[in-house]
């Protein structure tokens, strides 16, 4: 069968080309890359860069052939747009900084949520006790900051009428052991501090599980707040307990500083040592001099149950009648002025 003229011209042309090319006809036919993905391996939204050296062979990826749209792909839906050379709309040349920086709103310590308030109002004692004992000269009516110590015993607290009543401060239960929270924790915290009340949370410990354990336990559920009151730590032994464990004094000491120096580390406070007065004689007499003390004496001056022992808060009765409280609620007072309360609550503020 004779060819035409045209045919005949294209086979000269192809010819001669494959005799003044340096590369063969393979080259010809595959110098637009090849579309062909697997499904491990995503086309590129933007065309590769290069690495400057040297590039081993078969390693280079190449861009989509200008003017020609990448190829839809049935199983792979639309195939994104090269966006390196994709011009961008603004609504300005520059990008405009925020009002507030963000680092003028970070607080220096990320961990604490906000910044210490100024000095709140100290109310006057109005509490009743349903057992009122005579302290003689040495009354706790005679001393001017008065507060509270509340746990779910106390069940739903109006905490701005129990304020008005001379509750100026709170110690609130968070935590037994290491695994138990009080279930009115969350809500006494946030409303007491919604109240006004200085506030702050009490651990009591459990004699038959690790210290560092109890300690992670009270971090994971109190936050560390500015204007916090300094955590802690309840040390007596309760005869209700399922722990029976009676441990030597200085394995006592030994297990309270444990947790004690962990607290002092997450908070940035020494932590308080709250006790009663057969716990005291028979393991804190002469311990830990530079820790503050809250001491139980519902019956005597804290000088006379607990001779020689420097304290910070005296818990008075445990049977006292306040407005905003259903049943009777623990007392304590701050040794001290009011000033010296003042001074005292903004250093211990974390």
């Amino acid at each position: 069968m004779r060819l035409s003229a045209a045919p005949a011209i294209l086979l000269t042309c192809l010819a001669l080309s494959g005799c003044f090319s340096s590369s063969g006809p393979e080259t010809v036919l595959s110098a637009r890359p090849s579309r062909e993905v697997t499904s491990s391996v995503a086309m590129p939204a933007a065309p590769v860069v290069s690495v400057p050296g040297p590039v081993p062979s078969g390693d280079v990826e190449m861009a989509e052939a200008p003017g020609e749209p990448p190829e839809e792909l049935a199983w792979a839906g639309q195939v994104p747009q090269p966006q390196a050379f994709t011009s961008m709309e603004s609504d300005a040349g520059m990008p405009v900084p925020m009002d507030r920086p963000v680092a003028m709103v970070v607080p220096d310590n990320p961990a604490i949520d906000e910044a210490p308030r100024s000095r709140s109002r100290v109310y006057s004692h109005r509490f009743r006790d349903a057992k009122p004992i005579n302290f003689g000269k040495r009354s706790p009516r005679k001393l001017a900051v008065h507060g509270v110590d509340v746990s779910r015993w106390q069940g739903n607290i109006d905490w701005e009428k129990l304020r008005t009543q001379g509750a100026n401060f709170a110690y609130i239960k968070a935590t037994d052991g290491g695994d138990h929270l009080d279930p009115m924790f969350k809500k006494n915290w946030r409303r007491a501090e919604q109240a006004g009340l200085k506030r702050g949370a009490y651990h009591f410990f459990y004699w038959c599980r690790t210290a560092g354990e109890q300690a992670d336990w009270f971090i994971r559920n109190v936050p560390r707040e500015a204007n916090a009151l300094p955590p802690v730590i309840d040390v007596e032994y309760n005869g209700e307990s399922s722990c029976k464990r009676r441990l030597s004094a200085a394995r006592v000491r030994e297990k309270m500083q444990v947790f004690m120096d962990k607290l002092e580390r997450h908070y940035g406070q020494r932590p308080i040592i709250y006790t009663a007065p057969d716990f005291y004689r028979d393991n804190l007499q002469g311990a830990f001099p530079n820790h503050p003390f809250w001491l139980r004496a519902v019956a005597a001056h804290p000088s006379k149950v607990y001779p020689g022992r420097k304290w910070l808060f005296w818990q008075y009765s445990g049977s006292g009648l306040s407005h905003g409280v259903d049943g009777r609620i623990d007392l304590n007072v701050f040794h001290g002025s009011e000033a010296e309360w003042h001074n005292w609550a903004s250093r211990s503020a974390t």
